[in-house]
């Protein structure tokens, strides 16, 4: 029903219908890893941080809490933890078949033992991320096309 512009809604239907689209949202844009590449926003984030703070394979290790600064101050601002627990995964080459992350220090073990807090370890970018990264200022990735233009879909 319609007052005007006006429509009236139960207040159960709305809100099943918008946590419904926010759910939904949340799993397209955070939750699964991109077909492309492989990697959540997340991880983009944190070895574009990385890049920008040029962390390559040959040199020197930097403290993995003044990387996960970078990210949650500039690319990532939701926690701290969010970001860490990003980076330790990337360092694991129990949990990545080719780790992105070449970490120095307790990154946790496959027995289910936790990392050391970011203050005791130290971190930079494996050859495997700057290959991934290495074009990335060629800007080749066409952001006007919807991803289900290229496969064939409608909306």
């Amino acid at each position: 029903m319609e007052i005007g512009n006006v429509r009236i809604a139960s207040i159960e239907s709305e809100m099943q219908q918008s946590y419904l689209q926010y759910a939904m949202s949340v799993i397209v844009q955070r939750a699964l890893p991109d077909a492309r590449d492989g990697l959540k926003p997340v991880h983009r984030r944190v070895l574009y941080a990385m890049d920008q703070m040029g962390m390559r394979s040959n040199t020197r290790y930097k403290k993995s809490a003044g990387i996960v600064g970078e990210v949650i101050k500039n690319f990532h601002p939701h926690s701290d933890t969010a970001a860490y627990d990003t980076l330790v995964r990337m360092a694991q080459d129990f949990s990545l078949r080719y780790p992105l992350v070449d970490g120095q220090g307790n990154f946790g073990s496959v027995d289910g033992d936790s990392a050391a807090a970011m203050r005791y370890t130290e971190a930079r970018m494996t050859l495997i991320a700057e290959e991934l990264l290495s074009d990335l200022d060629k800007q080749t990735v066409d952001e006007g096309i919807a991803e289900t233009e290229i496969l064939g879909h409608s909306n």
